[in-house]
């Protein structure tokens, strides 16, 4: 249940472009790839492994706002408009990543069409979740909203273990609280209750989704 991303998009002669103007890269579990603020030089694209996207708040606090997998790019907002970044991206887990300037990856939309039509897939794809995730998390109860978020992710980000969906969890009980606007105590409650009910479980940086359509029915 991977994101499909950019990557697959492209067909083997385009992947081999991009490949040809980019520098392969490895991050560790914690390291940032680009800071919210910062000038935009390079674009990522994610080989393997996830990333939290996050924005800070203006008390200094972060909100969780998406997760990244394989076949993601990155960073490419900033490079098209010429901004500063939007968000910060940081690793979940070991990353496998390809590295390209800026300037030849703008050069490289422009001259192929294919890999220009990918991305625009992709933001489309993106605006289209962002208007879901306002509408899913911003209202209903509690319980409604956990199970959203919880969906959300694993619906982009889980991976099949045989019937169950294993997710990386992006950030802390209180930064997904934040960003499902409920506090960190109503959080960690729905939780506790979804894992009496056998609906998910729980380990660090994990959740396991067992009964998918039950998430899926208290979502709604």
């Amino acid at each position: 249940m991977e994101t499909i991303g950019f990557w697959p998009a492209l067909g083997a002669a385009d992947r081999a472009k991009f490949e040809e103007l980019s520098v392969r890269k490895a991050y560790r579990r914690g390291d940032v790839l680009c800071r919210e603020g910062e000038r935009a030089s390079v674009v990522l694209l994610l080989l393997t492994g996830h990333v939290r996207i996050t924005n800070a708040t203006p008390d200094g606090r972060e909100v969780v706002i998406g997760v990244r997998g394989a076949g993601d790019v990155i960073g490419e907002l900033a490079v098209i408009d010429g901004g500063r970044r939007s968000a910060t991206v940081q690793a979940l887990d070991e990353l496998d990543v390809l590295v390209v300037p800026a300037a030849r990856f703008v050069a490289l939309c422009q001259r192929e069409a294919a890999i220009s039509w990918a991305l625009l897939q992709v933001l489309a794809d993106r605006m289209r979740d962002v208007g879901r995730q306002w509408l899913d998390l911003g209202g209903g109860t509690t319980t409604r909203r956990v199970a959203a978020q919880l969906m959300q992710l694993a619906v982009q980000h889980g991976v099949r273990r045989g019937a169950d969906i294993e997710v990386k969890v992006p950030g802390t009980q209180a930064e997904l609280a934040m960003t499902a606007a409920i506090s960190r105590e109503s959080w960690a409650r729905v939780t506790r209750e979804l894992r009496r009910r056998g609906v998910i479980s729980t380990a660090r940086g994990q959740v396991t989704v067992h009964r998918l359509a039950e998430l899926r029915r208290l979502a709604r």
